[in-house]
């Protein structure tokens, strides 16, 4: 006579074993429709699971972040199951759920089209309606091989051959489909509809270019319509803020396939942006106490195997070249270099913390069907910065750190900020007492800042703990950006020392750091969230001044120059074309400012001046523009970040 006890701390007596799914019809017809599964003792189970012992139960809905995992992981199953349907022949692999939805991979000779698309995703909705159970069973590893090879799914029975012998696995069976997985599952396709199919993309088998290519079928899917249909609307705004499609559209920077994937040319404009954006990540980094340090892009191969890299990160590296007998290496991390600094002469505690920042150029060997826009690149650079410290030291210069992250981000306009402590792994070099000192650190640093952080527990690198920091940007999606890591690995691979207060030799903490990411990735970030209209400040032209005809030309290209004299990005559009093309054209263009003259202008020494969002200002001297116009740049970024929402 099971007793379940509920999260109120109320509790349930039964005179026989019972299901999850019978707990929440007992307590009511609404919770049970909204059941997908239960967590007993803590574990995650099917909502058809049977409790025959006394247990604690919380009933899992589609409300829950994992209830909606369970749909997604569920979803991916019915997608197998329209496929395995409509095209008998296809083999499945895999289908694991991602962010947002779910992706399942095919081995078939058929190319998947848009069509293709449409029909299966009509086979799973008449799934859906069968209202099929889905029925969960054991199967001893051995068996379950032989079972797969039997129905022609050899992809499927060379995963379960990769699992340890002895084993039993789980096997989710819905009408004629059934598929290995640990699950758990909804209780019947009846509760799934809310979802939709996406695209299709190839990949490797198991991740590895060497093996078969696969055809992979992304998806998303929600508890109900309405959040699927807010979705997808934002995948249409997504679209519309393409960093790839604006970045053609507004002249900003390109991908030359004949130098090379991965590869970005900075082209006027979009170099205006960059050096605004350098200009002051490197103001800012002086200010706030640090160096700035210009390193090699090549070095040594045995560099990189002092570092760990080689051993660690070498699919990640191109191959070494040769010179003089001696192999080089394209630099995938700026951090062996300022160790190398560091090393150059003998530091003592009284030089400590050291802070050293880079915008340093790195090359990662990245798969080209890796490659997106300038969010994956082969080449980027990174906005780096490491700091040589001691112990006692790393709380103070985490905060330092967090202060000029926050105070950055902010600048950009990002104010909602999602924060992770990551912890000591199972797998770690350096000893308990530094671990636990510097992640107390990294803790006491979060909470002295205000922050409020999720705890990843296990997370940390080997090397040491880490702060991760995310962004929210204009529709609501989510990019990590900064990140610091305490570094116990590189200071005793490099032997690095300090002469401590005692006249012995001590192992300083590094700590790595970067705030914006990389240049590119950030780029791209900042294209997307503004859709291509900067902030004044960011803009590669905040200013364009246009006449309306002839008279006014030299007029125009006076206010131009007064504009440059006081530090804004102006240019002047002269061409013999009519007033309102020019300023539906340059609006296209996103400019801040559309300055017009015309014969009253130039009479009274006045300008009209006009928004990119089409709102009139009216007349104005140049001084009261200009005044207006420093007073934008100088207030933007000044607000608060948004710390209840991290």
């Amino acid at each position: 006579m099971p007793v379940i006890t509920l999260p109120d701390g109320s509790q349930r007596e039964y005179d026989h074993p019972v299901t999850v799914l019978e707990v929440a019809q007992d307590i009511g017809p609404g919770l049970a429709k909204a059941t997908v599964a239960g967590k007993v003792n803590g574990e995650l189970v099917d909502a058809t699971r049977t409790i025959d012992e006394d247990a604690q139960l919380s009933i899992v809905t589609n409300k829950d972040e994992e209830g909606l995992e369970v749909i997604r992981h569920s979803t991916a199953h019915l997608l197998a199951q329209a496929v395995k349907e409509l095209f008998p022949e296809a083999q499945v692999t895999i289908g694991p759920v991602i962010e947002d939805g779910f992706y399942y991979d095919f081995a078939v000779d058929h190319n998947f089209t848009p069509e293709d698309l449409e029909a299966i995703e009509q086979r799973m909705k008449e799934i859906v309606k069968r209202d099929l159970p889905v029925e969960r069973s054991v199967m001893p590893r051995d068996e379950a091989v032989a079972f797969f090879r039997g129905l022609g799914e050899d992809y499927k029975a060379e995963i379960i051959e990769s699992i340890p012998q002895g084993e039993a696995l789980s096997l989710y069976k819905q009408g004629e489909f059934i598929d290995l997985c640990r699950g758990p599952h909804v209780p019947s396709t009846g509760k799934l509809g809310a979802f939709k199919l996406t695209k299709v993309a190839g990949a490797y088998w198991r991740g590895d270019s060497s093996n078969e290519m696969l055809q992979r079928i992304y998806g998303t899917a929600w508890p109900d319509k309405k959040q699927l249909k807010q979705y997808l609307t934002r995948l249409e705004e997504a679209e519309k803020r393409d960093h790839r499609r604006l970045g053609k559209e507004l002249d900003l920077f390109s991908l030359q396939e004949e130098a090379g994937g991965g590869l970005v040319f900075w082209h006027p404009k979009g170099a205006r942006i960059r050096k605004v954006i350098e200009d002051y990540w490197r103001e800012r980094h002086l200010e706030a106490g640090y160096e700035l340090l210009y390193t090699p892009h090549i070095a040594l191969e045995d560099l990189w195997y002092t570092s760990g890299h080689k051993g660690f990160y070498s699919e990640s590296m191109y191959a070494p070249m040769e010179e003089d007998g001696q192999l080089y290496q394209l630099k995938p991390m700026n951090c062996p270099f300022h160790v190398l600094i560091y090393k150059d002469r003998l530091r003592s505690y009284r030089d400590l913390p050291l802070r050293w920042a880079e915008l340093g150029t790195v090359y990662r060997h990245e798969m080209s069907g890796a490659l997106h826009g300038l969010m994956r690149v082969r080449g980027f650079t990174q906005d780096d910065a490491h700091i040589f410290c001691r112990e006692e030291q790393i709380e103070e210069e985490i905060l330092r750190i967090l202060d000029l992250t926050i105070e950055m981000l902010s600048k950009f306009g990002f104010s909602d900020f999602e924060v992770d402590l990551s912890t000591r792994p199972d797998k770690a070099v350096g000893s308990d007492a530094i671990w636990d000192k510097a992640t107390e650190g990294l803790r006491n640093a979060l909470e002295r800042k205000g922050l409020a952080y999720s705890v990843d527990q296990g997370g940390g690198a080997f090397y040491g703990p880490k702060i991760d920091i995310k962004i929210q940007d204009a529709i609501g999606r989510k990019w990590q950006c900064s990140t610091i890591q305490l570094d116990f690995n590189l200071p005793e691979r490099f032997e690095m020392e300090y002469v401590a207060e005692d006249g012995e030799r001590h192992r300083p903490i590094m700590i790595h750091r970067a705030l914006l990411g990389s240049v590119e990735r950030f780029f791209g970030i900042l294209v997307e969230h503004y859709e291509g209209k900067f902030p004044l400040w960011l803009a590669p032209y905040q200013i364009v001044v246009m006449n309306i005809t002839d008279r006014q030309a030299g007029y125009a290209q006076d206010v131009v120059e007064a504009l440059k004299k006081q530090g804004f990005r102006a240019f002047a559009d002269l061409r013999n074309e009519k007033i309102g093309f020019k300023i539906r054209e340059r609006t296209l263009e996103r400019v801040p400012y559309l300055l017009i003259a015309g014969d009253q202008e130039v009479a009274s020494g006045r300008i009209s001046v006009r928004t990119r969002s089409g709102e009139d200002l009216g007349s104005m001297t140049l001084e009261t523009l200009t005044q207006r116009l420093n007073q934008e740049i100088a207030e933007f970024g000044q607000m608060q970040p948004k710390l209840e929402n991290v």
